[in-house]
């Protein structure tokens, strides 16, 4: 998957800070902008564990079917 990340350099600290657009609760921050890619991969995989638990608990015991869906926008 590729996502979108939302980078802004702070001009007083020099900092990188990034937001992923789909995942807006996975947010880093880097020294460098390899570093923030870095991180924000971390934050991430991190998001999308903690919502794939979510749905777990979300769906138990209920009968659910999966579809895979591409819309290009």
């Amino acid at each position: 998957m590729e996502y979108s990340i939302i980078i802004e350099k702070n001009p007083t600290t020099g900092v990188y800070v990034g937001q992923c657009s789909q995942l807006p609760e996975a947010m880093s921050q880097g020294n460098t902008l390899d570093e923030l890619m870095s991180n924000m991969k971390e934050a991430i995989e991190l998001a999308i564990e903690c919502r794939r638990e979510e749905l777990k608990e979300l769906y138990k015991n209920r009968k659910v079917f999966h579809r895979r869906l591409t819309v290009n926008a």
